[in-house]
């Protein structure tokens, strides 16, 4: 059961409840259902019952009492919780949860990419209308454009790079074929629909890029950015702390992700750290975790054998890859409601460390014939590739096959 299939359950249970002249309510259109927060259980929660809670006439916790059976007897729910004020909490069978989960990001991915027509936008000259750059000399600024040229940015959908896809060969066993019902990108989701975010910033690079990536990530939410550039002296909506010099050196790549990562408030380190190899960089921990996605896809290929989503609750090392990926789309809420950008690159450290550590478990060993667990887990780890993949590209970073 996937959280869009998990929504109309939680529909069908307010319908079932208002037919059977429990609740007295018009059926909402959709049924919001995002991983638990902090003090959640469960595999996944909705804020229904507060939705209804006014209309209704009736408290919240009420609501929840009169949903929760109907909850419990559907297909896939192992149990149902209420905590809070009335937060009802789902708990999935172990196998459907994570099978739908990693069939979901997979059915989602689109194998020809959807990148925005410009990508991430460049400085060919200054980052000031009258002056050199922000820094001070006269490198390009990193993912800038000429502000004179392009007063207002705006952008109504994302930014995704390639997902890992299938490679090109005819292996034997089973082969997972998607659905074709819904191609938007996993993690996007329609909670800013409508809303115009504006971003006045000032002519400074850090500025630039962070208003740039978001930007993209807003509008994974259904929102739409629109970016002005003021002049000292003047109101902004976004004020990073300022780079304390010219990232342009480190290459595109590592110099927003030096902007990127830190927290707006924290002042970004401009270093060569950034592109060593290294298990201590963040950066290349998480492109070279996409790159072992993409490896074990060509190397299960050449075994004879393609990813089927499946249970993997026989592996511990993947519970924590399961949980970031679930995890993933309140990232990208996050980092959009917040204008902080930083909230996904974080994100995509935990993902490329739990793939990491999960990684080792996906190819068979020595004369191990490949199974239906192998399927699952090449699943999960490619599902895990996709996920990077697409949270690089909306920071405007590329995701090598190779590294």
């Amino acid at each position: 059961m996937t959280p869009v299939e998990l929504s109309r359950t939680v529909l069908r249970a307010v319908r079932c409840a208002v037919d059977d002249g429990e609740l007295s309510v018009a059926v909402p259109e959709h049924a919001v259902v995002t991983v638990p927060g902090p003090g959640g259980r469960g595999d996944y929660a909705t804020n229904i019952a507060l939705q209804l809670a006014r209309p209704a006439g009736c408290p919240p916790l009420q609501v929840a009492e009169i949903l929760c059976p109907r909850l419990r007897d559907a297909a896939g729910v192992a149990d149902v919780e209420i905590t809070g004020p009335g937060f009802l909490n789902i708990h999935l069978e172990p196998d459907t949860a994570t099978a739908a989960l990693v069939g979901e990001i997979l059915d989602r991915a689109r194998p020809n990419g959807g990148q925005c027509p410009s990508g991430p936008i460049r400085l060919t000259g200054t980052s000031r209308p009258d002056g050199p750059t922000a820094t001070g000399d006269s490198h390009p600024a990193v993912g800038h454009r000429t502000p004179a040229a392009v007063p207002r940015q705006t952008a109504t959908t994302g930014h995704i790079r390639p997902a890992v896809g299938p490679t090109t060969h005819t292996p034997t066993g089973p082969r997972y074929t998607p659905p074709t019902t819904d191609h938007t990108p996993y993690g996007h989701t329609p909670t800013l629909a409508q809303t115009v975010v504006p971003l006045r910033i000032p002519y400074e690079v850090r500025a630039e890029v962070v208003a740039d990536t978001l930007v993209r990530v807003i509008a994974t939410q259904g929102g739409r950015a629109e970016v002005d550039h003021v002049r000292p002296g003047e109101t902004v909506d976004l004020r990073p702390v300022p780079a304390p010099e010219d990232p342009a050196p480190l290459g595109p790549d590592a110099a927003r992700w030096a902007l990127l990562y830190p927290a707006g408030h924290d002042r970004p380190r401009i270093t060569a750290d950034h592109l060593l190899q290294r298990e201590s960089n963040p950066l290349f921990r998480v492109r070279y975790a996409h790159a072992r996605a993409r490896a074990l896809g060509r190397n299960a290929a050449r075994l004879g054998f393609t990813p089927v989503p499946g249970d993997v609750t026989d592996v511990p090392s993947a519970a924590p890859l399961v949980r970031a990926l679930a995890e993933y789309p309140n990232a990208l809420t996050q980092a959009a409601a917040h204008r902080a950008p930083d909230r996904l690159a974080r994100h995509l450290v935990a993902v490329a460390d739990a793939l990491l550590a999960f990684q080792h478990t996906v190819l068979p060993l020595g004369d191990e014939k490949p199974s239906a667990a192998h399927r699952a887990r090449l699943a999960l780890a490619e599902a895990a590739g996709t996920v990077l993949a697409g949270g690089l590209s909306l920071l405007g970073i590329s995701a090598p096959d190779y590294l």
